[in-house]
């Protein structure tokens, strides 16, 4: 894990926040109730649901780590209410090959380009950051560079 700040919107952190819970009260006690049954059938070395549930308990844990390390380090992204130039947890309405998109920008652990959700770091990200309404940029892809022009920033 790094030591800096990881960025996130309110509902990345929360979203983090709730998994975390999910992890800790709910998943984990279920996991060490099958590793203790499993445990209780007795020869371990050919146990293979010993084996798995030690498997995802560790994952767990290891998961329930990165998280705990995750919230403690977050950096909550402000919300301007006017934006004159394309940041950290805005949406960015955008024109590109005759059809409009919107994206929101956020951190990398928050980034879901399924969802519009690009991170601050990726190409098209680091393309927008600090432009405004009406600039044109151009970022590379897999087909070719592409030309984004920004019709609006929320």
């Amino acid at each position: 894990m790094n030591n800096h700040d990881v960025v996130l919107t309110k509902e990345g952190l929360n979203q983090l926040k709730q998994e975390f819970d999910k992890l800790v009260n709910q998943k984990r006690p279920e996991v060490v109730e099958r590793v203790k049954n499993a445990r209780e059938q007795g020869d371990l070395s050919e146990n293979s649901e010993y084996t798995a549930a030690r498997e995802e308990l560790n994952f767990i844990d290891g998961r329930i780590i990165e998280l705990e390390e995750i919230i403690k380090s977050a950096k909550l992204i402000t919300n301007h209410s006017r934006r004159s130039e394309v940041d950290l947890g805005c949406r960015v309405t955008l024109h590109v090959n005759g059809h409009k998109d919107v994206f929101h920008i956020v951190g990398e652990w928050e980034a879901d380009p399924k969802e519009k959700k690009i991170s601050h770091s990726s190409p098209l990200g680091k393309a927008l950051l600090g432009k405004k309404v009406g600039e044109k940029i151009e970022v590379a892809a897999p087909a070719g560079k592409l030309i984004y022009k920004i019709l609006s920033i929320e």
